[in-house]
């Protein structure tokens, strides 16, 4: 069974969701969690697998889909303020230089006309020095207006990184309710699944999956016989050994399409 978008409310941010930072991507497929055994997942995310197998969601699904849809339209281009930086110190740079350039021009054309020698020359260059100048300053004036351009987009784009660690935050948040709801949902059937798989004691399931205190193997087993897998479940080390001690066979414990026991599927299964 494949979950649709609403479905995508229980799971898997991993080790990204414990440090906090959780991609648009929805939780894995339940035979993912718990299609070999033993398995890493606690037993409140092994529980939700199980719910969403049989085609549960929770009631936090739509806004789930609200925020991965939010998340997704957020596009953040890297803003390089190097360059633009660069290219107004250079204008910059230049129109001092012209400016000194103008200022002396126009001081040896002062000079040259008090003792009435000949200044055409220094004119000239004068005027060539200052139309550059003009050309340098407005250049100087777009090259200042990219900066500006450039610093604001640098600062929509931290507002948007900000804008999305927070709905990375709320999401994670509302996957870990969704994950709750859902496993509390099974978990009357997990305790009554305590009861037939080996090693499995109802007693020690208590009220819901964060006071259990049994064996984690048993639970999930118990978690596998509660869900409604397409797949194989694949049973290795203690999970393998406890359902070979067991008197039934491993396909009626575990209520599963396949089980391989360390290895090919049994015949009985």
């Amino acid at each position: 069974m494949t979950p649709s978008g609403a479905d995508r409310e229980a799971g898997g941010g991993g080790a990204d969701e414990e440090r906090g930072s959780v991609g648009v991507e929805g939780p894995p497929e339940p035979s993912a969690v718990l299609g070999r055994l033993p398995t890493d997942a606690g037993l409140r995310r092994q529980l939700a697998a199980a719910a969403r197998s049989r085609g549960r969601t929770a009631s936090v699904a739509a806004e789930i889909d609200e925020i991965e849809s939010e998340l997704a339209a957020i596009e953040v281009e890297p803003v390089d303020l190097s360059e633009p930086r660069r290219r107004v110190a250079e204008t910059t740079g230049e129109i001092e230089r012209l400016k000194e350039r103008v200022a002396a021009l126009r001081g040896d054309a002062r000079a040259r006309r008090a003792v009435d020698a000949e200044a055409d020359e220094t004119l000239d260059d004068l005027e060539a020095a200052a139309a550059e100048l003009s050309a340098a300053q407005t250049e100087a004036i777009a090259a200042e207006q990219a900066l500006e351009r450039a610093r604001a987009e640098a600062a929509r784009n931290r507002d948007e990184r900000r804008r999305r660690l927070r709905l990375r935050d709320r999401l994670r948040n509302r996957r870990r309710d969704a994950r709750r709801e859902l496993a509390a949902s099974v978990y009357p059937e997990f305790r009554r699944a305590l009861a037939v798989v080996p090693g499995g004691d109802p007693s020690a399931a208590g009220a819901e999956p964060g006071a259990y205190d049994g064996d984690p193997v048993a639970a999930s087993l118990a978690a596998v016989r509660v869900a409604a897998l397409d797949g194989p479940v694949e049973l290795l080390g203690d999970a393998a050994r406890a359902v070979e001690a067991a008197e039934r066979s491993a396909g009626s414990l575990l209520r599963s399409v396949g089980v391989r026991v360390g290895g090919p599927s049994r015949p009985d299964s």
